[in-house]
């Protein structure tokens, strides 16, 4: 007989808490959510109380029947799904999946999985949190009914399989809406004036940016090269010296520790990750991962908005930076960061479990995407316990002086007084937006001349508004109050998916379709896609969380007016046609054939559809002939879209190349073309032959 059943949702996870409760515990996996709503109908009752209609998930039916034996046999079942409204809910469904004993089940959470964790999580169990569940079970159900309601409108008006969300529409929404600021922005000249000066005393020379004339106050905007031209001429007949010198101690501070979007953010900035990657290594290295043949959980849970650290992990931080760097590392007064309304605040911050496994010492152990993602959490840690950095900034103002005018220019200079936590981590930035680098200045005094060297004039024209990055993007998410640190992975992943998104160099553009369906939702749902809305709608769910709301009534207060917008875009909204057209005649009837979007992308369909359902890829020359057949490449795409190379005249010729031909010979063995290899570096070109005989050689 099973003594204490314990139900986690990942068998890693389940893998690493076995060692930690010894013999008289069980672990068993639920691989997740063992029922849901069901995937081809809405599942929720509108008519009477918009009670959701759950269904157990088809394969999870064996596991169910093992589970529900097992609680029956078991003295205790302890669920321990993530500490979070999912992992609530995910207990909850267990419970009622498997027809497991009310009294007999237990809740546990665990913020990190380490012993200390799990051994005192179960000493302290607690009964299922209805109010998280509610919570949990407001968002599905509303998730639900705009998602199953308004993905038809667009499928039937705009184009088949086209879908929208509570938050993923709104993503879209200010992406497009900053792509009208950038077509919309009136691009205006301006120069930039620079000169290179030398103070007597020494060879080292620094540059000066002109900024006013006459008055400091009175920024001089130069906006045409006949005025550039003209300060030029009088900066080259000017005496300069130094006319202000002004020197300031600056403390720089330490970022918080991460939370789930700063983590995205900044694994997006230094790794170049999507938000999906983020997430699936960080629960990863949550759950366990094996190291030297044990399984240990290296960071704490990493869905969390809560700042908090434990008194634990300050003290074990204090002691390896003391340890490590020096006392002078420790700030006088413990850190305490400030943040927005939490909603999770029982979570600490991410951070690692074990503050002594530093990344060096791992690195040999794990994997390199596990190593990179760790690193950042450790030094983001370790660095937010840290003392502060102390800069001494300079501000020069130099006076170029010409007859009766004087030209002021500055440059601004840095010298590190203590570096603090800068030695062990700095912030990524998303974009340097035309700041001015501090300089390495010589030593400097008041009133002392300066020779010129030489003077630089450069035509600028004004930016538009940066398009947005995954990392710009969750911030604005998060500063706007859309969604929460769950949901930005998904949904920045659902609007690249369904076609909406573009991501090129990191920028996120939309599409042509993204920004039909965003006019449209616009036009016939602009309530549901309002920024502000939204955001008080996030606000309102999470008090259902607080107990302030039934669930139920907050979801048919929304329902009301937004089944009357569904139906008036059945009755109103113009059916549009996406396609466009070919050149290509279907073989099979004889009907033109055009050039549809796809999940994969682009294919050619026939007009005939449905009757006739013909369908080709989109193949595109490349300027070299096959080496086998000397008949032309063709850039092909597979069902699932991954791109490929291959001969126009298969399956007659049946050469292909994951990797581009180019029509460049081989400079050691002359053969007659190369394959562009893409990689984080770039793109690197090699041959196929030269590579065979390396490897076959070795």
């Amino acid at each position: 007989m099973t003594k204490n059943l314990v139900i986690v949702e990942s068998p890693a996870k389940a893998k690493t808490i076995t060692k930690y409760l010894g013999k008289d515990f069980l672990l068993k996996a639920s691989f997740g959510h063992v029922r849901d709503l069901p995937t081809y109908t809405l599942g929720v009752n509108v008519k009477e109380d918009f009670s959701p209609i759950y269904k157990n998930i088809k394969d999870k039916s064996k596991l169910l029947k093992e589970l529900k034996k097992l609680g029956k046999e078991a003295e205790q079942i302890y669920i321990a799904t993530d500490p979070d409204r999912e992992g609530e809910a995910i207990a909850w469904h267990l419970q009622e999946s498997c027809g497991l004993d009310p009294k007999k089940v237990k809740r546990v959470v665990f913020y990190e999985i380490t012993k200390t964790a799990v051994q005192g999580a179960i000493k302290k169990p607690r009964p299922l949190d209805m109010q998280l569940v509610d919570a949990q079970q407001a968002r599905r159900v509303l998730d639900r009914l705009i998602g199953y309601k308004l993905s038809p409108v667009l499928s039937r008006k705009i184009r088949k399989g086209l879908s929208a969300g509570r938050v993923q529409s709104v993503a879209v929404k200010i992406i497009c809406d900053r792509e009208k600021e950038i077509l919309a922005f009136d691009s205006k000249e301006y120069w930039v004036i620079e000169t290179n000066v030398q103070p007597d005393n020494t060879k080292k020379t620094f540059t000066t940016k002109l900024f006013a004339i006459n008055n400091e106050k009175e920024k001089l905007e130069v906006d045409n090269k006949k005025q550039a031209d003209s300060i030029v001429a009088k900066l080259n007949e000017a005496t300069y010296s130094i006319n202000n010198l002004k020197k300031t101690k600056v403390t720089k501070n330490p970022t918080p520790p991460f939370i789930t979007s700063s983590l995205q953010q900044e694994a997006s900035r230094k790794l170049n990750w999507t938000t999906k990657k983020t997430m699936l290594i960080a629960q990863q290295l949550y759950e366990g991962i094996t190291i030297d043949k044990e399984q240990l959980g290296l960071i704490t849970y990493m869905r969390t908005d809560s700042f908090r650290i434990s008194n634990d992990a300050k003290k074990a931080a204090k002691d390896y930076i003391t340890k490590k760097f020096g006392a002078e590392y420790i700030p006088e007064k413990e850190r305490v960061y400030k943040q927005k309304k939490m909603a999770q605040d029982a979570h600490e911050a991410i951070r690692p479990s074990y503050i002594e496994q530093d990344p060096k010492t791992l690195q040999p152990k794990i994997t390199s995407d596990h190593y990179k993602l760790y690193k950042l959490i450790w030094e983001r840690f370790m660095a937010s316990q840290m003392s502060s950095g102390i800069v001494e900034n300079t501000q020069v103002t130099v006076a170029a002086t010409n007859k009766a005018e004087k030209f002021l220019l500055r440059c601004n200079g840095n010298i590190v007084l203590f570096d603090g936590f800068s030695k062990l981590y700095s912030e990524g930035k998303d974009q340097q937006e035309n700041q001015d680098v501090d300089q390495n200045l010589p030593d400097l005094k008041k009133d002392e001349s300066l020779k010129l060297n030489n003077i630089e004039s450069a035509q600028k024209f004004t930016q538009p508004p940066s398009r947005f990055t995954e990392a710009s993007l969750v911030r604005e998410l998060e500063e706007k109050g859309i969604g929460r640190p769950s949901t930005y992975a998904p949904t920045l992943s659902t609007i690249q998916d369904r076609g909406y998104i573009n991501r090129e160099k990191k920028m996120l553009h939309p599409t042509e379709l993204g920004l039909i369906v965003n006019e449209k939702l616009e036009q016939f749902f602009s309530k549901i896609i309002d920024i502000k809305y939204t955001a008080k709608l996030e606000n309102l769910l999470d008090e259902i969380m607080e107990g302030k709301h039934e669930w139920k009534k907050v979801i048919e207060d929304l329902y009301t007016p937004f089944s009357e917008m569904i139906q008036n875009a059945y009755d109103k909204m113009e059916k549009i046609n996406t396609d466009k057209p070919s050149d290509e005649i279907c073989e099979k009837c004889k009907k033109p054939m055009v050039i549809k979007t796809g999940r994969y992308g682009e294919f050619i369909a026939c007009t005939g559809f449905p009757e006739c359902k013909n369908t080709k890829p989109i193949k595109k020359a490349l300027d070299i002939t096959c080496p086998d057949c000397k008949k032309p490449l063709l850039e092909k795409t597979t069902k699932r879209g991954k791109i490929f190379y291959g001969c126009s005249g298969y399956p007659e010729c049946t050469f292909a190349a994951w990797d581009k031909p180019v029509n460049e010979p081989c400079p050691k063995c002359k053969a007659p073309y190369l394959l562009i290899k893409k990689s984080k570096g770039g793109e690197s070109k090699y041959c196929e032959k030269c590579k065979k005989k390396d490897s076959k050689d070795s």
